[in-house]
């Protein structure tokens, strides 16, 4: 077998016909960009869940505190 002046691309191994990309594909938003922004969106949705419930909770700490000082 011959190889190639690259060593890490001997001739006749690997490599093979590219696919063929749709033009929304080649711009970077194929099917797998929907998964990842749906993904990101759970992401921000369980952060803000989690952020309203620490307010929640200071907010309720905050409010008892100023009924024990008002008494």
């Amino acid at each position: 077998m011959t190889v190639s002046k690259n060593i890490n691309n001997p001739v006749g191994m690997g490599g093979g016909q590219r696919k063929k990309l749709s033009r929304a594909e080649r711009q970077n938003n194929g099917p797998h960009r929907n998964l990842d922004r749906q993904d990101a969106a759970d992401r921000k949705a369980e952060l803000v869940r989690k952020m309203r419930e620490k307010a929640g909770a200071a907010e309720d700490t905050a409010q008892t505190d100023d009924d024990t000082a008002q008494s």
